[in-house]
């Protein structure tokens, strides 16, 4: 009796062994992680929530941007972005072409939405 306690015990452990490193390697922040590592592009989002902020990742750098909802003519959609760099200092470097990749692929997400940089992307942004 013992015997088949300790054997539902060690399987229980396995089985629970193996979840968690499933749950470890389809974690988004995780990918978000490998991505700002690698200097790739990244988008964390729940885009059910309008709540929550979305992350991304791009050549290196982290943005958080900010969802505001509104109404457009079919529905209530995110009508307003404004985004910013966490650490302002790296984003030296980076050109225009760049800024308009990462607002080409936040319109994939969100087509009615209005994105506004903050300070100093956005000063960046305005001289032509």
């Amino acid at each position: 009796m013992f015997m088949i306690l300790i054997r539902l015990a060690l399987l229980a452990l396995v089985v629970f062994i193996i979840y968690s490193i499933f749950k470890y390697l389809l974690n988004p922040k995780r990918k978000l992680e490998i991505a700002h590592e690698q200097k790739n592009f990244f988008l964390l989002d729940q885009k059910n929530n309008v709540r929550k902020n979305f992350l991304l990742t791009y050549k290196g750098i982290m943005f958080e941007g900010e969802k505001y909802l509104g109404t457009t003519e079919r529905a209530f959609e995110v009508i307003s972005i404004f985004i910013w760099s966490k650490n302002p200092e790296m984003l030296q470097g980076l050109k225009r072409q760049d800024f308009e990749y990462i607002q080409k692929e936040i319109r994939k997400q969100y087509p009615d939405a209005l994105i506004d940089w903050k300070s100093p992307i956005k000063e960046f942004l305005k001289e032509k």
